[in-house]
């Protein structure tokens, strides 16, 4: 795979809509009412969603900067092996970018 197509999917990954995530449900624990629990002001709710989402998207920005790495690293693996080798560490770097690749696909979601 090109450099260029793996920067392109890798940008069309962090562009995918975050809406298609299930609907929350309220952190209500058995037995226990929605008025039992403190309530958060909504100015103080509001600023504490604010502060989850930009540390979210630090995060993606970093994971997104490691899958770059790690897929130029993997590219770089295959094009040293051949037919009759398939390399150690070509399956491991392979592994670690999926596991990556899929950290990323969760938290763009917001699950």
């Amino acid at each position: 795979m090109h450099r260029a197509t793996i920067v392109f999917l890798l940008l069309l990954l962090l562009f995918i809509p975050y809406g298609y995530s299930s609907p929350q449900r309220g952190n209500q624990l058995p037995g226990i009412a929605p008025e039992d629990e403190p309530a958060v002001p909504p100015q103080a709710q509001k600023e504490m969603e604010k502060k989850a989402n930009l540390q979210r998207q630090t995060d993606l920005k970093r994971d997104a900067e490691k899958l770059l790495k790690l897929s130029t690293e993997l590219k770089q693996y295959v094009d040293k092996s051949n037919e009759n080798l398939l390399s150690l560490e070509v399956v491991k770097k392979a592994e670690e970018i999926e596991k990556l690749a899929h950290s990323v696909k969760v938290k763009m979601r917001g699950d």
